[in-house]
C-alpha cells in the first residue's frame, strides 16, 4: 500500500490521469444531454415523450435518430468500453512500482489518445483517424497489463 499514496509520483501520475478520464466519461454524458436539448431530438426511450419540464412539447419524431446526439452517445459508449480498463490496470501498474518516466508516458499517453479520439469522433474524421487514436490507447493499456503480468508471474 506504500505505492498508493500521494507521496509516490507514479501514483500522482495515475491520480491525475484517472481523474481526467473520469471527468471525461462523466462530462460526455452531459454533452449528450446538451446536444439533445439543442437539437430538440435524439431521445432514446419512448417514455422520454411524456410531457415534463424538460420536454413540454413531445413529438414522436424526437425519437428518430439524430447524428449530433448519436455521435455523442457513440463517443460515450467508446469511453465506457476503454477507460475502465485503463483505470483498473493503471492502479495495479502503480502497485508494481514502474519507473516514473514510463508511467508518465503510458498514462498521459492514454489520456492524450482518448482526448484525440474524442476530437476525431466529434469532428467526423475518417474511421482511420479515429482508429489510430483508439489503437494507441489500446496498445498502452495492453502494454501496462503485460508489464504487470511480467512483474507478477515470477512471484508465484
Amino acid at each position: 500500500m506504500d505505492q498508493l499514496t500521494l507521496t509516490n509520483p507514479v501514483f500522482v501520475t495515475y491520480a491525475i490521469a484517472a481523474a481526467i478520464m473520469v471527468l471525461k466519461v462523466m462530462l460526455q454524458g452531459w454533452i449528450t444531454v446538451a446536444r439533445m436539448m439543442a437539437n430538440d431530438a435524439g431521445l432514446a426511450s419512448p417514455e422520454d415523450l411524456k410531457p415534463g419540464p424538460a420536454n413540454r412539447n413531445p413529438r414522436p419524431e424526437q425519437l428518430a435518430p439524430n447524428d449530433d446526439v448519436d455521435r455523442s452517445r457513440r463517443i460515450h459508449r467508446n469511453d465506457l468500453e476503454n477507460i475502465p480498463a485503463f483505470l483498473a490496470i493503471g492502479l495495479v501498474f502503480v502497485a508494481i512500482a514502474p519507473p516514473l518516466a514510463a508511467a508518465q508516458w503510458l498514462m498521459y499517453g492514454f489520456v492524450v489518445a482518448r482526448l484525440l479520439h474524442t476530437f476525431a469522433y466529434s469532428t467526423a474524421q475518417r474511421h482511420e483517424v479515429r482508429a489510430i487514436f483508439y489503437t494507441v490507447g489500446s496498445l498502452i493499456v495492453i502494454a501496462m497489463a503485460v508489464w504487470v503480468l511480467a512483474a507478477a508471474i515470477p512471484l508465484l
